[in-house]
């Protein structure tokens, strides 16, 4: 089991009738949640809940962190930390609100995670996929938007047709903190998007195939007034990538920031390009790729012929 220097075991008590399910409730309602943030969330504290029940956790070594330990003690150290970030989270949402009254904390130490510095995709292999049409116009579309805005896969895929702005080849989304910002894209994607939506006004950008069985209808937000199907999802545009390319949808948002540092593009700028807050989680995509670093070692090669 990992953890840090402890402190007070955490206890949580109820404060003012609200039991441990009413105050989960509360928190994942909070407004300015992404949507793939909440269900995330929800994942994490639905084991909490589960494990510990309507009733005040007290005793050393129990409450949420005690969930967490034992629960994800053999986790990767990217589920760990996810965990542990949801805890922290609901933990400082409860003392901040006294929806229930937190005394002493248990710190989980953060896992090193190693990262894959290959996830970069090369330039070439991205020119290939533009210029293939045996892919269906709205993964192309799609995949070139993601890469041209280098947004997070969710703030595209929830892009509705007035959120776009094509002639200023821009388009409005929230994003991951709930502010509402501008996504900038090239010329790819303003030749594709117009030709996607062919003449819509309203409706979700990119839409799924089928339109939706009763049983399980979207919300009204998610349905194109036009044709009746419903907004593509997270799931299914994975799996149509993976299936082609055998890439992930966050890929082509590292590529393009990759892409753009080896440019020598400077931090600023790309930080105001990805919408990143800390400079720290920005840093570990603006990495140049092997091909800067092999073109760079060539270049002050001494040896090399002239």
């Amino acid at each position: 089991m990992t953890t840090a220097r402890r402190r007070p075991a955490l206890h949580l008590a109820v404060a003012s009738g609200v039991n441990l399910a009413a105050a989960i409730d509360a928190f994942l309602s909070q407004p300015d949640l992404a949507s793939t943030t909440r269900a995330k969330y929800r994942q994490t504290l639905t084991v909490v809940e589960d494990e510990l029940g309507d009733a005040p956790v007290t005793g050393a070594g129990a409450g949420l962190t005690g969930v967490v330990a034992q629960r994800w003690h053999h986790a990767s150290p990217a589920t760990w930390n996810r965990h542990v970030a949801t805890v922290r989270s609901f933990a400082r949402y409860c003392e901040r609100t006294r929806i229930l009254a937190i005394d002493g904390d248990v710190e989980l130490q953060r896992r090193a995670e190693k990262h894959d510095h290959t996830r970069s995709i090369p330039t070439a292999s991205l020119e290939r996929l533009w210029e293939r049409r045996d892919i269906d116009l709205r993964e192309r579309t799609l995949w070139r938007l993601l890469y041209e805005t280098a947004a997070r896969a969710d703030e595209v895929l929830r892009l509705d047709v007035g959120d776009l702005d094509i002639p200023a080849k821009r388009a409005r989304t929230r994003s991951k903190g709930g502010d509402m910002d501008w996504l900038f894209f090239g010329s790819g994607s303003a030749r594709l998007l117009p030709r996607l939506i062919a003449g819509r006004r309203a409706g979700p950008v990119f839409l799924s195939n089928l339109r939706p069985s009763p049983a399980r209808a979207p919300a009204a937000g998610d349905i194109c007034p036009v044709t009746g199907r419903a907004r593509l999802s997270y799931r299914r545009a994975a799996e149509l990538l993976v299936a082609q390319t055998g890439w992930t949808l966050h890929q082509f948002r590292h590529s393009a920031l990759t892409h753009l540092a080896e440019a020598d593009v400077q931090l600023p700028l790309l930080m105001a390009k990805s919408r990143h807050r800390s400079l720290r989680t920005l840093q570990r995509y603006a990495r140049p790729g092997p091909d800067a670093v092999a073109a760079l070692t060539a270049a002050h090669d001494p040896a090399r012929r002239r």
